[in-house]
């Protein structure tokens, strides 16, 4: 009786074992594989963008570098299309996304959300014809306009909830939005706020003009597979520990108020 009662406790704690190990999270995975994977998406200027190198810069690739130095890890960024990033989270083949991701309810269905690191909201770049005839975005709520955005974005479903009577038409990517209201197939382009203030600084992109108040509110974070609350919990207190070490506006200043950078993106991005 003894005996078999010692079998069954040291089944049970095997069994305990096993499950602890399934139900890690992708923080303590991260830590014993000796690498941080985060899934990304290397098109939204300053936040995750490729330079002149082929090294995927920005500021939130900042601190994901500062995270992974915080976890005594490697980096390892995963770059897939932007539509995509939830699937490969899913299917584990990467731990995090952290490509400028703004929660909102229908995402939030699919994956845990961290604590916001940055608030934008979405803006819009107009073709320079419309001088004088646009002064809101409400303007451009009319069938007569021609709407471009990125497919999978906040900017694509704002563009179709406050612009439904507009022709709204989405593009791989922003690049590719903006340089249909460069070459005139389009009205306006609408995107995070960030993203179209540094587009216009470009030579190729400075005839156009900005709307600049931003008719959305949208923060960013990061993204962990659903019911991971350990490394949500371990990411949140990172942020809180790096917004009052002076981390996160040491990086905050170099991406958002030092242009230097500009010079070495490349123009792709």
């Amino acid at each position: 009786m003894i005996k078999r009662y010692c079998s069954a406790l040291l089944l049970g704690a095997v069994a305990l074992i096993h499950t602890g190990q399934a139900l890690a999270g992708a923080i303590d995975d991260a830590v014993r594989r000796g690498v941080l994977k985060v899934g990304t998406t290397p098109t939204y200027v300053p936040f995750e963008m490729t330079d002149k190198q082929g090294r995927i810069v920005g500021f939130e690739i900042d601190l994901l570098k500062v995270m992974s130095q915080a976890l005594g890890v490697e980096l390892e960024l995963v770059s897939v299309p932007y539509t995509e990033l939830i699937k490969g989270l899913q299917a584990k083949h990467f731990d995090l996304i952290g490509s400028g991701m703004t929660v909102t309810q229908e995402r939030n269905l699919a994956l845990n959300f961290s604590d916001s690191f940055i608030v934008v909201g979405q803006t819009v770049l107009l073709r320079p014809g419309l001088l004088g005839k646009v002064a809101s975005v409400e303007d451009l709520d009319d069938a007569s306009y021609r709407i471009a955005a990125t497919e999978g974005t906040t900017g694509e479903s704002a563009a179709q909830r406050f612009l439904g009577a507009a022709r709204v038409s989405s593009f791989a990517t922003p690049e590719e939005g903006v340089r249909q209201v460069v070459i005139g197939a389009a009205d306006a382009f609408v995107h995070d706020a960030p993203y179209n203030l540094i587009a216009l600084s470009r030579p190729e992109n400075s005839a156009l003009l900005l709307l600049e108040q931003p008719f959305t509110f949208e923060p960013l974070a990061f993204g962990v597979k659903k019911g991971d609350f350990d490394s949500l919990n371990w990411i949140n207190h990172f942020l809180n520990q790096v917004a009052q070490d002076g981390t996160y506006d040491r990086l905050h200043d170099k991406w958002f108020k030092d242009t230097a950078w500009l010079g070495e993106i490349d123009s792709k991005s």
